[in-house]
């Protein structure tokens, strides 16, 4: 059996594979997000590893004992400090955090190659800028750092007490020379970091430690050793076999992402495309980043009085497609890609009396499409080229929802077996790697296809109204917020 857990931001998943690939038990253990001022998204990293301990110990036991190796994926770009004592001295600053928008510009002026070196414009949901803000606004915080280190490597220090990273998660701080695949001493110097408060770096399948006596004990397991493993993104695509060049996927988490595969280093940080280092060896990849997709569900159910985002995607069906004038921009935390503004908020528009519940849940998921079209748009306008998408992410279980983001995109959606699971099953992937020494493309063959959604060129025509208005909205709203 492999271990793959993933320590994400609405809460850690942990999952059971065999050795065939087979998913054999899975568990989820809920996270919550605080937000204590305006801008701000934190967590605090001692609730990650209750959750990862909650979520193991749900697992079968008798699967657990059979536990070969371990392997971790987790949420990009959260800022966790440690002081000497590996204790985080403040709560972790998020990916979804915008409060260091004016640390961005401050590290591009003193890394002026910073772009080049590390294939990204600086945004405040990258870890970089964050630091800066705290070496800024909490100075005594800042002097006692010794260690700064992503989310899912948090728990790997409280599983194996080793401080150690893989390269497609760390491609996120923008501290990555990320065509070398190493720390850049120029990237830290600017953030008044060296390389000494870093985590070693490794590939996704190496082996970074063993799982420590107690906790083997604890969770009724052998002291397994512990994979790399893999940013949420990275280890999502690797887990339905997106690892070739050209292979791509949409992840409908709480973020929203569209990931292709590239044998090269292919920067274009104009549209605030990012370009970072996959999980596995000579393999990099392109993403564009919606900050609020399912989390607009999760939302508007809360807005709307609804019981949960099935039953908001329900109620949107009921409605059908395009069927008012209501218009909504899903940018309740600022957006990244094409946009990189941490300031815009999301808006309603063209609401009139004859509005409904119905019809505001259907401009819920209309507005994440037209996002996510957005994203595709800045792709191909970098000359990347794809000819469908893999979905994984909880909002892979809505095919009604596929059928919107299918015509808006004009991309084929392949709905894979196991997608919801996503960057667990890649996790325990790359641990069934680290410890057979089996080739990536044997372990990570696509899964079966369930089901392909191919875009309706009549729903298409008629979204695109919609989403005409919606590309001219951006700057409207930008003006008065």
């Amino acid at each position: 059996m492999f271990l793959g857990v993933d320590v994400g931001t609405s809460g850690v998943k942990a999952v059971i594979l065999s050795d065939t690939g087979t998913l054999l038990d899975q568990a989820t253990a809920p996270l919550q997000v605080s937000r204590p001022a305006p801008l701000w998204s934190e967590q605090d990293p001692d609730d990650w590893w209750t959750a990862t301990e909650a979520a193991i110990l749900a697992l079968d036991p008798i699967l657990r004992s059979g536990t070969r190796a371990i392997g971790l994926a987790g949420q990009m770009h959260g800022a966790t400090l440690l002081g000497a004592d590996d204790r985080p001295l403040r709560p972790a600053i998020l990916w979804n955090d915008g409060r260091s928008f004016a640390e961005c510009d401050d590290l591009e002026r003193a890394a002026p190659d910073a772009r080049a070196i590390t294939g990204n414009i600086a945004m405040p949901g990258f870890t970089a800028p964050k630091l800066l803000w705290v070496r800024r606004h909490e100075s005594d915080v800042f002097a006692r750092v010794r260690s700064v280190l992503l989310p899912k490597d948090y728990v790997r220090l409280c599983m194996t007490g080793h401080k150690a990273s893989d390269v497609s998660d760390s491609a996120g701080t923008l501290w990555l020379d990320v065509a070398a695949r190493r720390w850049s001493d120029a990237m830290l110097a600017a953030c008044g970091l060296d390389e000494r408060q870093m985590p070693s770096l490794h590939e996704g399948s190496d082996i970074t430690g063993t799982l420590r006596a107690d906790i083997a004990a604890r969770w009724g397991m052998p002291a397994v050793p512990i994979a790399a493993g893999g940013s949420d993104n990275a280890a999502g695509a690797v887990g339905v076999g997106v690892i070739a060049d050209g292979d791509a996927l949409l992840s409908l988490g709480t973020s929203g992402v569209v990931f292709v595969a590239t044998r090269d280093f292919r920067p274009n940080p104009q549209r605030a495309v990012h370009a970072f280092c996959h999980c596995l060896p000579d393999t990099w990849h392109q993403m564009t980043v919606h900050l609020s997709a399912a989390a607009c569900l999760d939302w508007a159910a809360r807005l709307l009085g609804v019981d949960s985002p099935p039953a908001l995607l329900a109620l949107a069906e009921r409605t059908g497609p395009a069927a008012g004038t209501e218009l909504f921009l899903p940018y309740l935390s600022g957006e990244r890609t094409p946009h990189n503004d941490a300031h815009v908020r999301g808006a309603f528009l063209g609401l009139g009396n004859d509005s409904d519940p119905g019809r505001i849940a259907a401009a819920v998921l209309e507005g994440v499409a037209f996002a996510l079209a957005d994203g595709i748009d800045a792709l191909r306008d970098a000359g990347t080229i794809f000819s469908s998408l893999s979905v994984i992410g909880g909002g892979a279980r809505s095919r009604y929802w596929g059928g919107i983001i299918a015509a808006s995109l004009g991309v084929p959606l392949a709905y894979l077996e196991g997608g919801e699971v996503g960057p667990a099953l890649g996790a325990a992937r790359l641990a069934q790697i680290a410890v057979t020494g089996a080739r990536a493309a044997e372990v990570f063959a696509r899964p079966p296809v369930r089901h392909i959604i191919e875009p309706d060129a009549a729903l298409a025509d008629r979204l695109l109204p919609k989403l005409a208005r919606f590309r001219a909205a951006y700057p409207l709203i930008r003006q008065i917020q």
